[in-house]
């Protein structure tokens, strides 16, 4: 409600009291003026039946909670702009510290990296390590496969002297078996031999016991024989030459047997030292052989020993070499891990500081649009030659400042659409209007200006007072 009075015609008086609309209040001061002077006429006195009714000095309960709410809301707003005036700060520090860090990467940009060469010498030193080993592998492999390849032509000669040795030894079977039965010859030979030389010695003794004994029947044995004188017979020469006859069938059969027995046994001892010759070369050989076998086990053995050496030392080769390969790649992608990541780093930093800048940007044009708007109305506001009236009005978190120089009008603030009290222009006209002009007061000028968060602040022009001033 608002109540107005003028004083007669002399100097004018006005109150605005308090006024309540919907779910908001609003509530201010105005000062009193003295109206400028009219001129004088006979006016009726007009009785206001409004005035005439009691006052209701009720204090509302539902006024007395919209104000402590809209207390509350005014220190949560207050405290809302006090951390966003040191999120301002903070985010200024920030957008310096990160012009700073700007400034150093571009300055460090001209620099060249020292970590570059030392990585790409690394790689490279890396890389002549494995063409080393994989020289060494490859020289390996050809000296594996050469000594391969002289095990194979060993173990051909051990198979092949395997194989003679065994011909050898069926060679020498054969031969002991000839040699046996040569010398089982030889010993039958032999007891042919003494059989014959003792039937010899037999036979001779017995020629010779006969030959004594006809000496002896011939030399003692007297014979008386009528001779014929007429024919003689000479006895001594048939006896000698039967003498002769068996000792030369006796030397001849002696000479004969004597002649092949010794022939038989040049030809046993010929063949048996041939034997021996050739058992003893087979023995020779035999000994060579087991000594050539023994050598090239002993060879083979060796190579072996040294093949499996030489495979353990081309798999600790691969496997170094594997393990430097591995060790390489893991730090290389930990190098370019580390890149990428501090590329994203730089690229956040500069996404965030673009995003700070952004934001600096709109606060600081909001904050010259305001400064420029608070400029304006000060100098406005000092230019004005009247009282100037101030009202706030605060429905759910708007605030609306009224400069109201209107001392007696109606209603001043009406509920909008969405419960925020906006000034009006004066909703009747005066109750003593003003004789030149008897027109309602004209709205009040002005501008608002509001902002994300649900506060709009309007500020109002001074009007002149259409009433007669003394």
């Amino acid at each position: 409600m608002a109540a107005g009075s003028c004083l007669p015609p002399q100097c004018h008086y006005g109150y605005q009291g308090y006024d309540y609309c919907g779910n908001g209040y609003r509530y201010g001061f105005q000062r009193s003026g003295v109206c400028a002077p009219c001129c004088p006429s006979i006016t009726s006195v007009v009785r206001n039946e409004a005035l005439l009714q009691p006052l209701n000095v009720e204090i509302d309960a539902t006024a007395q909670a919209a104000k402590c709410q809209e207390k509350n809301e005014l220190q949560c707003l207050n405290s809302q702009f006090a951390s966003f005036i040191g999120k301002v700060r903070y985010l200024e520090q920030l957008n310096l510290m990160l012009h700073t860090k700007l400034e150093f990467l571009q300055q460090k940009k001209g620099c060249r990296s020292i970590m570059e060469p030392m990585l790409n010498e690394y790689i490279s030193s890396l890389k002549k390590e494995l063409e080393c080993l994989e020289c060494e592998n490859a020289q390996l492999v050809a000296e594996m496969n050469h000594w391969r390849d002289v095990m194979e032509g060993n173990k051909k000669r051990f198979e092949e002297e395997c194989h003679h040795r065994t011909s050898a030894e069926n060679e020498y079977v054969t031969l002991k078996k000839e040699v046996d039965c040569v010398y089982m010859d030889k010993a039958e030979k032999e007891a042919k031999v003494m059989a014959m030389q003792k039937s010899l010695l037999f036979f001779k003794n017995l020629f010779g016991e006969e030959l004594n004994e006809l000496q002896c029947c011939i030399s003692d044995t007297c014979v008386t024989v009528q001779m014929d004188n007429s024919r003689g017979l000479n006895m001594d020469c048939a006896l000698e030459e039967f003498r002769r006859c068996y000792e030369d069938i006796a030397s001849r059969s002696r000479s004969e047997v004597e002649a092949w027995c010794q022939c038989e046994y040049q030809e046993l001892q010929t063949t048996a030292a041939k034997h021996c010759d050739n058992l003893r070369c087979v023995k020779e050989e035999l000994c060579e052989l087991r000594r050539s076998v023994q050598r090239l086990e002993a060879e083979l053995s060796s190579v072996r020993a040294q093949r499996c050496k030489l495979e353990e030392e081309v798999a600790s080769a691969e496997q170094r070499g594997e393990m430097a390969v591995k060790d390489a790649k893991c730090k290389l992608a930990e190098l370019e891990d580390a890149l990428h990541k501090a590329k994203q780093d730089m690229t956040c930093l500069v996404r965030e500081y673009q995003e700070l800048m952004a934001v600096k940007l709109g606060r600081d044009l909001e904050m010259c649009t305001y400064r420029k708007l608070l400029d304006g109305e000060e100098c406005r506001l000092g230019e004005g030659e009247c009282a100037v009236n101030i009202s706030v009005q605060r429905n759910q978190g708007a605030v609306v400042c009224n400069t109201d120089s209107h001392p007696v009008c109606g209603p001043r603030g009406t509920c909008g659409p969405s419960g925020r009290i906006v000034a009006n222009p004066c909703a009747a006209p005066c109750a003593y209007p003003c004789p030149p002009c008897k027109e309602p007061c004209p709205p009040p000028r002005g501008f608002s200006c509001g902002s994300g968060r649900g506060t709009n602040i309007r500020f109002v022009a001074p009007t002149a007072d259409c009433r007669p001033r003394y």
